[in-house]
């Protein structure tokens, strides 16, 4: 056979090779949503690809049925043939007469070898990468006849190698899910491409901490709490009214140890634009009771349906330990609206920050990446942290270091910490 017919042959086996290199990278890689999306815009070929990825069972051997058949007839038309036909040519060289076979046959194998593997694999597959979803509408119909056509064989090679593989054991059925630290690795993977933001991304990353964060670390703690006397006068209400700044007030019977209910200051106010008396008890309401066992994700799913999206939280022996509200997990998964961290001219202070020691101690560690926190699961704020650190109740000026961050103590409020600034350790190795 000439040796222009042999190359011509040899040329569209390493395309071959290619159109299945192409196709397994772009179905392997292919995001099943991506390829859903594209399905429901109608794009030609979405449909069949992602039925394709989802069955890699069906498709695969398929694939390794083409490359195999073509590495095999690429080594007949190479090795034999194609080095057959040039070595007379080079046994015209009269010192590489002798060799002239041996010479032939090598360079055939290594020419045939370094095409196949440079344009038949390597290209196509870095290609598939580059656009896989695009690449996979566009072969998913040649790859489908393909596969039928050949599906007795492929059912003779999946039943063959299923019987090889039930002797490494049992297949794990959640083999294929993603676990939580993978999709918080593909949300910063996303982020560095300029897929999403980085607010996007940290918004993600707090709804699924949401379900690992207690209700105590981002409740209102009953110091914190603004709360009405029931038998309260109706000057001290309406000073009450005025002097803080909520739409709900927490109704306690003497001291914030009896708490009866809720009022809303847009109750009390309708009375009194009705000319009516202020009346605690008409307007006073009872919000949903929850444990401080529970965790924010399921309050948020309690309060959903809540009309009044108030909870009180009680801990094991009914004692009234806090209040939680739809904003403050709101808050949760969005963050503060006005950042503690911030500095005076409102602009972020990349070595040094001022937080509230109520600040949840996940999200404290989460910024600065703190890590082995010292009886990590016994407290969940940031003055709780401090006082593990400390063993004892942090006084106004104590300073200590944690994590290559130093933790100053600015303010108190009786024997809770008010006030931490947060800054680089000087002393920290890098």
């Amino acid at each position: 056979m000439h040796v222009v017919v042999l190359i011509l042959i040899l040329t569209l086996l390493i395309l071959l090779n290619a159109g299945f290199a192409l196709a397994e990278m772009a179905l392997v890689s292919s995001r099943k949503a991506a390829l859903a999306l594209f399905a429901r815009k109608g794009v030609r070929g979405a449909e069949r690809a992602r039925l394709l990825a989802e069955t890699p069972e069906r498709f695969l051997p398929t694939v390794q049925i083409g490359i195999t058949a073509i590495s095999v007839l690429t080594g007949v038309v190479g090795g034999a043939q194609l080095a057959h036909s040039l070595a007379p040519a080079i046994a015209l060289i009269r010192p590489l007469a002798p060799l002239a076979d041996t010479i032939a046959l090598a360079l055939t194998v290594v020419g045939v070898t370094l095409l196949t593997l440079v344009f038949g694999e390597l290209v196509p597959k870095q290609l598939a990468l580059r656009n896989a979803e695009r690449i996979a509408c566009l072969v998913a119909w040649p790859i489908d006849m393909f596969a039928r056509a050949a599906s007795p064989l492929v059912w003779l090679l999946g039943f063959t190698s299923d019987l090889v593989l039930r002797l490494f054991g049992p297949v794990d059925p959640h083999r294929r899910a993603i676990s939580e630290e993978e999709l918080k690795a593909i949300l910063a993977e996303g982020t560095e491409s300029g897929m999403l933001e980085y607010e996007e991304r940290d918004m993600m990353e707090r709804v699924m901490r949401l379900a690992d964060k207690p209700i105590r670390a981002i409740m209102t703690p009953r110091q914190d709490i603004a709360w009405l006397d029931r038998t309260a006068p109706r000057g001290q209400v309406i000073s009450s009214l005025k002097a803080a700044p909520h739409s709900r007030f927490v109704v306690c019977d003497r001291s914030i140890d009896n708490v009866v209910g809720i009022v809303q200051a847009k109750d009390i106010l309708d009375r009194m634009l009705d000319g009516k008396d202020i009346s605690i008890a008409t307007a006073l309401r009872q919000p949903l009771a929850v444990p401080d066992a529970i965790s924010a994700l399921d309050a948020l799913e309690r309060l959903k349906s809540d009309p009044l999206g108030v909870a009180f939280v009680l801990d094991e022996y009914g004692s009234f330990e806090g209040m939680v509200t739809v904003g403050d997990l709101l808050e949760a998964i969005v963050g503060d609206v006005e950042e503690a961290g911030y500095g005076e001219a409102g602009e972020p202070a990349p070595d040094r920050y001022e937080l509230d020691g109520l600040e949840p101690i996940d999200e404290v560690a989460h910024k600065f990446g703190l890590e082995n926190l010292p009886a990590h699961g016994s407290y969940h704020t940031l003055g709780g942290f401090l006082l593990a650190l400390l063993k004892r109740v942090p006084r106004q000026g104590d300073a200590i270091a944690f994590g290559g961050w130093r933790f100053e103590v600015l303010a108190m409020n009786g024997r809770r910490v008010e006030l931490v600034r947060v800054s680089r350790d000087p002393t920290a190795v890098p």
